[in-house]
C-alpha cells in the first residue's frame, strides 16, 4: 500500500496543527506543511495540464518540495494571507493577491484528492441561515431564528416568541478596533434593548428565542466520529456565552443521542463536510437544540480538557480517506 502524502495548509503558527502534523507522521504519512503567507516569496508553485493529463507539477521551498500527484489528502485550516514584496504598491498588492489567490489556490482546490475540509465547502457551510436550513431539513431541533435589520421585524418576533430572546453576530464574532482583538458575544435583549432600538438598521442582526438549558454540547465531527463533549457553565456569563468566561467551565465527555448523531451525519454528508464543531444546547427535558457548526473550529482545548482524541481522529481521516 502505497505511503498516503498529506497536503497541510495552515497558519505556521497554529499549534492544533502541529498536534494533526505529529499524529499523521508518527503514523507513517509523508507532509507537506505550508502557509499561504510564505508565497509567492518563499514557495514556488509550477503546475501544468493539457490534453494528454490533468494538473502535474509541484510545491516547493527552499527545504522541501511535493509532486502535485502524490498528494493524496489534503488538511485546510485557515491560513494567513499571501505575503508581498514591500516593494508593491497598494493597486500592484492587491493585483497581485488576486493572481495568488487564483492561481495557487485554484490549483490546489482542483487537487482531485480527500479534503478535510475543501475551502469550496467551508465557505458556503459558513452561512449561518443555511446551517439552520440544512440542520432543520436534516431533523434536528433549532431555535425560532430571525435575520434583519427591521426594528419593527425584531418587535414582532419579540411579541412572538412571549420570552427572552438573544442577539449574536451572523458571521465572525471577532474584529480589531484600536489595534485590539475583540469578541461580540451572544447576549439577552433586556428591557431596556427593545425600548431604544436604534443602530438595528445599520446590517443585518440575528435573533434567536432563548432555549432554556442544563448544559451545553461542543460537538466535534471528524469523518464518520463524533467526538463529544458536555460543557458546564458556573457564572451567569457563560450560561448565556460560555466563551464569555472559559474559567467557568467544566467539561465531561458526552454521548450522542442516536437521533442526533443520525441528523448531524446527515448535516455533514449534505454540505460535503469531514470536519465540523457543533454547538448544540440541551435542554432540561434532554432535548438537544443545534446552534451552529462551524467548518473550521477549534478543538485543541477540547482534547486537553476531555482527553477526547480529536488530533488523531483527523489524522486518521487524512491518510485513510472517506470510511
Amino acid at each position: 500500500m502505497p505511503v498516503p502524502t498529506v497536503l497541510v495548509v495552515a497558519a505556521r503558527d497554529d499549534w492544533p496543527t502541529d498536534r494533526v502534523v505529529a499524529a499523521l507522521t508518527d503514523g507513517g504519512a509523508r507532509v507537506f506543511r505550508m502557509d499561504t503567507a510564505e508565497f509567492p516569496q518563499d514557495l514556488t508553485l509550477a503546475g501544468r495540464i493539457d490534453a494528454r493529463q490533468g494538473w502535474a507539477g509541484g510545491l516547493a521551498t527552499a527545504y522541501r518540495a511535493v509532486d502535485l500527484a502524490d498528494i493524496s489528502a489534503v488538511y485546510y485550516r485557515a491560513p494567513n494571507a499571501f505575503a508581498l514584496p514591500a516593494t508593491m504598491s497598494g493597486p500592484e498588492r492587491r493585483f497581485a493577491a488576486a493572481q495568488a489567490r487564483a492561481g495557487l489556490g485554484g490549483i490546489i482546490s482542483a487537487l482531485d484528492c480527500h479534503w478535510v475540509n475543501h475551502p469550496a465547502a467551508m465557505s458556503r457551510a459558513e452561512y449561518k441561515p443555511l446551517q439552520l436550513q440544512t440542520a432543520r431539513a436534516c431533523g434536528l431541533a433549532i431555535p425560532s431564528t430571525l435575520i434583519t435589520n427591521s426594528p419593527d421585524a425584531l418587535l414582532a418576533f419579540t411579541g412572538d416568541m412571549g420570552g427572552s430572546v438573544i442577539c449574536k453576530p451572523v458571521a465572525s464574532p471577532v474584529l480589531i478596533e484600536d489595534d485590539h482583538l475583540k469578541t461580540v458575544y451572544t447576549r439577552r435583549l433586556s428591557d431596556s434593548d427593545l425600548a431604544d432600538l436604534r443602530g438595528i438598521d445599520t446590517t443585518a442582526h440575528l435573533f434567536q428565542a432563548w432555549v432554556d438549558k442544563v448544559h451545553e454540547v461542543r460537538l466535534t465531527v471528524v469523518g464518520d466520529r463524533l467526538l463529544a463533549a458536555e460543557v458546564h457553565a458556573d457564572s451567569d456569563r457563560a450560561h448565556t456565552d460560555w466563551r464569555s468566561d472559559y474559567a467557568s467551565l467544566t467539561y465531561r465527555v458526552a454521548e450522542v443521542p442516536a437521533g442526533v448523531a443520525e441528523g448531524v451525519r446527515r448535516f455533514m454528508d449534505r454540505l460535503a463536510l469531514r470536519f465540523a464543531a457543533f454547538d448544540f444546547v440541551v435542554g432540561p427535558d434532554g432535548t438537544w437544540t443545534f446552534l451552529e457548526a462551524n467548518p473550521c473550529g477549534q478543538w485543541d482545548w477540547i482534547e486537553h480538557a476531555t482527553g477526547l482524541p480529536i488530533a488523531q481522529a483527523i489524522a486518521d481521516e487524512l491518510r485513510g480517506g472517506p470510511a
